[in-house]
């Protein structure tokens, strides 16, 4: 196990610019720091082949949306968490990565299918029976103005919050799907929020603080 005292974070970024994954990985490099990481960035999927690097990182944060994995690469990501290494990300960064890549789908427990046109208000309701776990304990539902994710996930996560989509010509009675969720893959842990298409998305207190303490719940 790393020395708590000098622990490290990976931040891979890249993919669709469209989810500005710079400036949105960048509102959490500052954080990272004064928890204690140092803290490196990637723009090159390449780093998922040195599993010696990997071996030594506690956390990678992610924000690839779209794009393509190598089977190397996928298999190289998916060996380092079931070792321990932490996996976080949000939105498309980490639930549009990579689509149709089964051993990714398997890590993260989910993908994303669609969202309604634009950005649309709704509501984030946390799941009462994992209320106090530590990602989202002491926090209460809240509102967003953002995409609204339909996502495919595997029915073994953990999922700490949710999101509703009314009855309407598309589905005959309202569904209700998971928006954030924890998983252990291995030895290692894995959080996932459907959250932040936009860097404002973050100015609402209860999504910086899931995400925040999401980070840290999955670093080893």
């Amino acid at each position: 196990m790393s020395d708590p005292s000098n622990r490290r974070a990976l931040v891979v970024r890249g993919g669709w610019e469209g989810h500005d994954p710079v400036t949105i990985t960048d509102l959490f490099v500052p954080f990272l720091i004064d928890r204690g990481y140092a803290v490196e960035t990637a723009a090159d999927l390449a780093v998922y082949e040195d599993a010696e690097r990997l071996a030594a990182t506690d956390l990678v944060v992610q924000c690839w949306s779209m794009g393509d994995i190598t089977a190397v690469q996928s298999r190289g990501l998916s060996a380092a968490v079931r070792a321990g290494t932490g996996f976080a990300g949000w939105h498309g960064g980490i639930v549009d990565a990579f689509r149709g890549d089964l051993d990714y789908f398997l890590l993260t427990g989910g993908q994303f299918l669609m969202h309604p046109p634009g950005f649309v208000d709704h509501a984030v309701d946390l799941v009462p029976e994992r209320s106090h776990h530590p990602v989202v304990d002491g926090l209460a539902g809240f509102r967003v103005h953002t995409e609204q994710y339909w996502v495919a996930t595997d029915p073994a996560v953990d999922v700490l919050a949710t999101t509703s989509f009314a009855a309407g010509e598309e589905r005959e009675a309202p569904v209700v799907m998971p928006a954030v969720w924890t998983r252990k893959h291995g030895a290692g842990r894995v959080f996932v929020s459907t959250i932040g298409h936009k860097a404002d998305d973050f100015d609402v207190p209860e999504v910086r603080a899931l995400t925040e303490r999401g980070l840290l719940w999955a670093s080893r």
